[in-house]
C-alpha cells in the first residue's frame, strides 16, 4: 500500500504494475540455519599409570574418537538484527544523505508488494527504515531475519514475478523497475530491490528515488 502522498492512479491501466504474486501455502518455519560448530574437544584422558615405575606413561585402551565438526554456515553468512537504522549504512552513505529525512513518520511506503514478503514482515524480526518525506519520491527498506524456508519462498516469488536475479557477494540480488504515467502525464518510476544471504533479507521499495549503490552499501555494512 502506498502512503497518501504517493497514491496516484495511472491513466494507462495496461501499464506494468508491481502487484506481485503470492507464494503458495503458508510459510513453514523450519530450523534456523546451522550455527558455527565448536572446535573439536581434547583427546581422551589417559588411564591410570601402571604400578611398575619403569612402565611408560602412555594411556592404555582406545581413546575416545575426536568430535567431528558439523557443517556450519559460510563465514559471515549470518547477521544480527541492527538496533537502529543508522547501523545498516556506512558512514559515507549517511553523509551523502545528509539532506534527506530518515524515518519521516508520514512515509508509510512498504518495502515490498510481494504477498509472501508482507506475511514474513508481519512476524519475523525486522527493522524498517525510510528516506524522504511524503511526496512524489522516497524509499522504504526492511532488514529482516529469516530462515532457509522463507528465503527459498522469497527467491522463488521474486523470479516468478519477473525480477532479474543474480549472484552477488555470496548471496542473491533481485531487482525490478517499472515506468508508468501519472494522472498529470508525468513518467514515474517505481521498483524493488532485494538481497538474500544466510539468515538476512534486505527489501527495498522505491518511488522515483533509487540511490546508486544503495543496497550494495547495506550489504557491505551488514555482512562486511
Amino acid at each position: 500500500m502506498l502512503p497518501v502522498a504517493f497514491r496516484r492512479r495511472t491513466t494507462d491501466r495496461r501499464a506494468v504494475t508491481l502487484r506481485l504474486a503470492g507464494a503458495a501455502a503458508s510459510v513453514v518455519v523450519l530450523a534456523s540455519l546451522a550455527a558455527c560448530a565448536p572446535e573439536p574437544g581434547a583427546t581422551a584422558t589417559p588411564t591410570t599409570e601402571p604400578s611398575s615405575p619403569s612402565a611408560s606413561a602412555e594411556p592404555s585402551g582406545t581413546p575416545d574418537p575426536t568430535p567431528t565438526a558439523t557443517a556450519s554456515a559460510e563465514p559471515g553468512a549470518s547477521i544480527e538484527l541492527p538496533a537502529a537504522c543508522e547501523d545498516i549504512y556506512s558512514a559515507a552513505f549517511l553523509a551523502s544523505m545528509a539532506d534527506m529525512t530518515l524515518n519521516d513518520p508520514g512515509v508509510t511506503l512498504l518495502s515490498t508488494e510481494m504477498t509472501p514478503g508482507l506475511e514474513i514482515l508481519e512476524s519475523a524480526p525486522t527493522i524498517r527504515c525510510s528516506w524522504g518525506a511524503p511526496s512524489e519520491f522516497g524509499l522504504a527498506t526492511n532488514v529482516t531475519i529469516i530462515d532457509q524456508a522463507q528465503a527459498e519462498t522469497l527467491e522463488q516469488t521474486m523470479r516468478d514475478t519477473g525480477m532479474t536475479c543474480a549472484e552477488y557477494e555470496q548471496g542473491t540480488m533481485c531487482r525490478i523497475e517499472v515506468e508508468h504515467l501519472t494522472e498529470d502525464d508525468v513518467v514515474a518510476k517505481t521498483g524493488e530491490t532485494h538481497y538474500l544471504r544466510g539468515n538476512g533479507w534486505v527489501a527495498t521499495h522505491w518511488i522515483n528515488f533509487a540511490p546508486e549503490g544503495y543496497t550494495e552499501d547495506i550489504v557491505a555494512t551488514l555482512w562486511g
